[in-house]
């Protein structure tokens, strides 16, 4: 994917702006959720300090690694949003997941 597709993909997907999931992450709700492999902090909550630096990040600045990264967001907000959960989400494990990866599925 090239990375003006992968941007555009990334802008549609991360609908939180960098002050919000800022925020979130500093909530005891994100850092209850998510998978952690051996470390204190999740995977998703990890993500999401990445997404706040790429949203601050000029796009002309944007590393291959960080466009990398982006892509690993579409994917992963991608294959969550094809398991929403039925019922009321609001105070949800899934939202506050997809939260972590910049995503507020109630916007």
């Amino acid at each position: 994917m090239a990375d003006d597709d992968t941007a555009d993909e990334f802008g549609t997907v991360v609908n939180m702006t960098a002050a919000e999931l800022e925020k979130w992450l500093d909530t005891d709700e994100s850092r209850a959720v998510g998978q952690k492999s051996g470390a204190s902090e999740s995977t998703g909550h990890e993500s999401g300090r990445r997404i706040v630096k790429i949203l601050r990040t000029r796009k002309s600045d944007l590393s291959d690694d960080d466009h990398a990264h982006m892509r690993k967001v579409v994917g992963y907000a991608k294959r969550h949003l094809a398991q929403r959960p039925d019922g009321d989400i609001t105070d949800s494990k899934w939202r506050y997941s997809l939260m972590n990866w910049g995503h507020d599925p109630t916007k």
